[in-house]
């Protein structure tokens, strides 16, 4: 299935949710905001939010600084 990430295409397994995709890209677990299809998800609902084919995702991390 292909989405897009940041801009990026990228190819994943079929039917796979959030947290799984948020998993394999080894992100930390504080400090990450996720939207798909310009909706933000919160991190409740990343395990129960499967990705469509062709879905836009935004991965924001915070950082440090100023």
């Amino acid at each position: 299935m292909e989405i897009t990430v940041n801009g990026k295409a990228m190819e994943t397994a079929e039917k796979t949710s959030l947290d799984n995709l948020i998993a394999t890209m080894s992100l930390p677990e504080r400090g990450v905001a996720v939207a798909v299809n310009n909706r933000m998800i919160p991190r409740s609902e990343w395990s129960a939010t499967e990705l469509q084919e062709g879905a836009k995702i935004l991965i924001i991390k915070a950082a440090c600084g100023g």
